[in-house]
């Protein structure tokens, strides 16, 4: 239950007599709570003490933190590390080291090498065509 509805339920209780207490002497409990948090309020902050803090945490600087969470360009040592070793391995070996690591499914297969096609050339020459048309038309 609520202080609220206490005090109503003391008040349909109270006999009819007797009226209200006056405003002071109601909260004559809660005078000391109040007057004590007046007091804390109004009090200097001290100087030598961060808030901010937790005990025995030092505050730490927004500018060493960016530092050291940017991010790092490595390109340069890296590309050093790869053009360092030139040892390359035979054609025929990592062909077989890809086939042993292949699964059977058919994404996992290499695509399909399609045959070039060479461009195809008439069978007919020039002087076939003029022929052909000299017989098929009838011109001289």
């Amino acid at each position: 239950m609520s202080a609220s509805l206490l005090r109503r339920g003391l008040e349909l209780l109270e006999a009819p007599g007797r009226g209200k207490a006056p405003p002071g002497l109601q909260r004559g409990r809660d005078s000391p709570r109040v007057a004590g948090a007046v007091r804390r309020r109004k009090r200097a902050p001290e100087p030598g003490r961060n808030k901010a803090t937790v005990k025995g945490r030092v505050v730490k600087s927004a500018i060493e933190e960016y530092h050291k969470k940017a991010a790092v360009d490595h390109l340069r040592a890296n590309l050093q590390y790869m053009l360092k070793g030139r040892i390359v391995a035979d054609k025929a070996i990592t062909e077989q080291v890809l086939a042993q690591n292949r699964g059977r499914k058919s994404k996992d297969q290499p695509p399909k090498k399609a045959a070039k096609k060479k461009p195809e050339g008439t069978v007919f020459t020039e002087e076939d065509f003029r022929k052909f048309e000299r017989e098929y038309f009838g011109r001289p």
